[in-house]
């Protein structure tokens, strides 16, 4: 049977696979009632089910009774339709926890997917910046102007926190203490953590919003972009991806790599921390990680320091 998605206009679903579909949407629901998940994320569950469930449908599999062979092919499919290592296991993911769900709320016993194994990902360290890179891009930031200051406060912000783009992005005015020298972020699924702020940095946040945001304020038309921290030359908040296409705007102002990514900033203030001798479950907190594993990829970008710190710190280390 052809992989080929047929003409939805002649598409019949049987009452089982409209069935099926209802218990995505109250597995969905869960996701959103109980476990408080961002929008994106909620929003990535229901495309990934929706295309499994569309999968199903046109092989005709009954997915309340799916066999550990018919999900290595949905998998299969997925290869052949070259999605990424990290793609393919973000699918399996969620056929995961809506198989387990299903068995614990007594809908199926059937629960196959617990079984696969994921697709091995390629071990890849992230991206960072050199000290020139960052002081770099700083510097493409004109600071005699509000976009300026405004652009120059952001960038350091982002380097000072480590935080990612969409947290920058849901900043409000008292969110940033200056008298503490701290943000306070709202990261994944809502969770709020506080991360310290050095002196440029506040410096610089001080300036924009002293001879920046004001003129930038004065065009916010309701009350949300007059409470957010970063705006746009026609005073609404910036969205994360305005904020991401100014961050590439002046990557390609200071002639850098153009690969370079806001995250590429987190993830060099996780690995200066590092190095700096932070430990682990620290930088986890200011990164605001779920799990220590995602963290420690960052030892293997500072190695030669940690190195160094055991030499050190060993009592047969000289």
């Amino acid at each position: 049977m052809s992989d080929q998605p047929l003409d939805k206009g002649a598409s019949h679903r049987t009452e089982e696979q409209e069935r099926f579909r209802g218990f995505v949407d109250r597995y969905i629901a869960y996701l959103s009632g109980v476990r408080n998940l961002s929008t994106n994320t909620e929003r990535g569950y229901r495309t990934d089910l929706d295309a499994y469930c569309d999968w199903a449908e046109r092989q005709g599999v009954e997915a309340l009774q799916v066999s550990h062979r018919e999900l290595r092919g949905y998998l299969s499919y997925l290869s052949r339709a070259r999605y990424s290592t990290k793609t393919i296991n973000r699918h399996l993911s969620a056929l995961r926890g809506l198989y387990r769900w299903l068995v614990r709320e007594g809908l199926t016993t059937s629960d196959a997917a617990a079984a696969l194994a994921s697709p091995k990902l390629a071990k890849t360290l992230p991206n960072t910046m050199s000290d020139d890179d960052v002081r770099d891009l700083l510097g493409t930031c004109d600071d005699g102007s509000a976009v300026g200051l405004r652009d120059r406060a952001f960038l350091e912000l982002l380097y000072a926190s480590g935080a990612r783009i969409s947290e920058i992005s849901g900043l409000d005015l008292h969110d940033v203490d200056l008298a503490q020298a701290q943000a306070r972020l709202f990261g994944k699924g809502s969770k709020e953590r506080i991360v310290p702020l050095y002196d440029t940095c506040l410096a610089w946040v001080r300036s924009y919003l002293m001879r920046g945001r004001p003129e930038l304020v004065a065009k916010a038309r309701d009350e949300d972009a007059r409470s957010a921290l970063f705006l746009s030359t026609r005073g609404n908040r910036m969205s994360a991806a305005a904020l991401r296409t100014v961050f590439e705007r002046h990557v390609a102002l200071a002639g850098l790599d153009p690969s370079i990514t806001p995250h590429a900033m987190r993830h060099t203030y996780a690995t200066e921390l590092l190095g700096g001798g932070a430990d682990l479950r620290t930088v986890q907190e200011l990164l605001g990680h779920a799990s220590l594993s995602t963290t420690q990829i960052y030892t293997h970008l500072s190695v030669d320091r940690l190195k160094e710190a055991a030499r050190q710190a060993h009592p047969r280390g000289e």
